[in-house]
């Protein structure tokens, strides 16, 4: 395989979403919700390029150089139109939150991987309840 921080950002990102959903629906299982239809509906809240993308740009700034220049390198590959729910840019930005993420796995880096995780789903929380009240 070698040096994941080397890969391909594209790889990286492929491994990172499918991480990531993991969490989220571990997460959002240990609420205690049973109804598998709002499970989903609360985990696409979490894994949406647009909830990605602004976790991404809150917290590169305290990342080290060296993954703050994957977050980079994977934001500014060559992409397709974005998605139907998000524009390029925020596409860009969730592809490097997940390349992040994918790089932290697969340098078995569980305890950063888990403290990003943890960020993003209090910061989108955050953000999820402020919506809620109208502020």
């Amino acid at each position: 395989m070698g040096d994941p921080m080397k890969m391909n950002t594209g790889v990286l990102a492929y491994l990172g979403d499918a991480v990531y959903e993991l969490y989220i629906r571990k997460y959002l299982a240990d609420t205690g919700q049973i109804h598998t239809d709002r499970l989903h509906a609360a985990a696409v809240n979490f894994v949406r390029a647009g909830a990605q993308a602004a976790v991404c740009r809150k917290l590169v700034d305290e990342l080290p150089e060296d993954e703050q220049s994957l977050v980079r390198r994977a934001r500014n590959r060559r992409i397709g139109a974005g998605t139907k729910s998000a524009g390029p840019m925020d596409y860009k930005w969730a592809t490097a939150f997940e390349a992040l993420i994918g790089y932290y796995y697969l340098s078995e880096r569980t305890e950063d991987m888990e403290e990003l995780i943890l960020k993003a789903i209090n910061l989108i929380g955050a953000d999820m309840r402020k919506g809620a009240n109208g502020k």
